[in-house]
């Protein structure tokens, strides 16, 4: 059954590529009603213009992004159309701005403009941070909330490929959408119209500092449980060349992994840095095909995955 806790809302997307776009889904997904407002002429770059045309995954975001919406495309430099803009947002409970200084103040969007709706609203302002200087996009964040630091830490190669997915993004996708939510029930409170403004690089900061505080910085901590730390927590290679997720962690999967690949490793040299285990544990990988481990697994249950 379809999640309906925001039956009966409407929000308003002015947003584009992945931030705001993920948070109006998220809100989407939770029953409200979101209409994304496109300009006729730009539109999602996502969609078209360079991102769209540089990789075809980026089609398919924007897609997925935005699967829980409608869509409306109005011609930014037509009074007309501004008008319907102006009535969308004045019947909507939230809205989550992406639009440039410039296009704002064209559109009659500017918070002094908002301001004279005169009854509950919540607008959302995404922007890259508050302090620091300077454009920013996903990687720019990561590298400068020192996640980064993370990833290259002993790293020798003379180019780094950026980590799969847009984490930063994403986060902050997540983060706007909290912060839509939080200010709505503010404004239905209140009864007036609320500004939030919400930051890419504060919000990654926020988000990833519980995971890696000053005091782990300071005492050069840069390998965790969950970033190979330890043998019984990593990815393996397999004979025919994939990959095994292996998460034996707790004491009943390491004696059952143990036992049913028949790998003679005491309990407490699961947590062993060294070498020396997580080799072993390689080569019995090695010596396996994907297949093989499938077959193997099936009725046992030792947090082992295949990738």
């Amino acid at each position: 059954m379809a999640q309906e806790s925001l039956k009966g809302f409407t929000f308003i997307d002015l947003s584009t590529r992945l931030p705001g776009p993920l948070a109006g889904n998220l809100i989407g997904g939770l029953g409200a009603k979101v209409i994304k407002i496109e300009d006729l002429q730009v539109q999602d770059p996502f969609n078209k213009g360079l991102f769209s045309e540089m990789d075809e995954c980026f089609k398919e975001w924007y897609s997925s992004l935005n699967n829980k919406k409608e869509i409306l495309r109005f011609d930014f430099k037509s009074k007309k159309d501004i008008e319907k803009i102006h009535e969308l947002v004045k019947k909507s409970d939230g809205v989550i701005m992406g639009l440039p200084p410039k296009v704002k103040k064209d559109l009659k969007l500017t918070n002094s403009d908002l301001e004279l709706y005169k009854k509950p609203l919540c607008v959302i302002d995404l922007k890259a941070s508050k302090t620091q200087v300077g454009s920013m996009h996903e990687i720019n964040a990561l590298a400068l909330s020192g996640m980064l630091k993370l990833y290259v830490d002993g790293r020798k190669e003379k180019i780094l490929r950026p980590p799969f997915l847009p984490f930063a993004g994403i986060s902050f996708g997540q983060k706007v959408g909290m912060d839509l939510l939080a200010g709505t029930l503010q404004a239905q409170r209140e009864e007036r119209v609320i500004f939030i403004s919400t930051y890419l690089f504060e919000t990654n900061k926020e988000v990833f500092q519980p995971f890696w505080t000053e005091t782990l910085q300071k005492g050069g901590r840069t390998k965790f449980l969950h970033s190979g730390l330890y043998p019984c927590y990593c990815l393996y290679r397999t004979k025919d060349n994939g990959y095994v997720a292996l998460a034996a962690v707790e004491k009943k999967f390491w004696l059952k992994f143990c036992e049913l690949f028949n790998l003679d490793i005491p309990l407490e040299q699961r947590f062993e840095k060294g070498e020396r285990i997580f080799n072993k544990v390689s080569n019995l990988f090695l010596s396996l095909s994907k297949q093989d481990i499938s077959d193997a697994l099936k009725g046992n249950d030792i947090c082992l995955s295949l990738v």
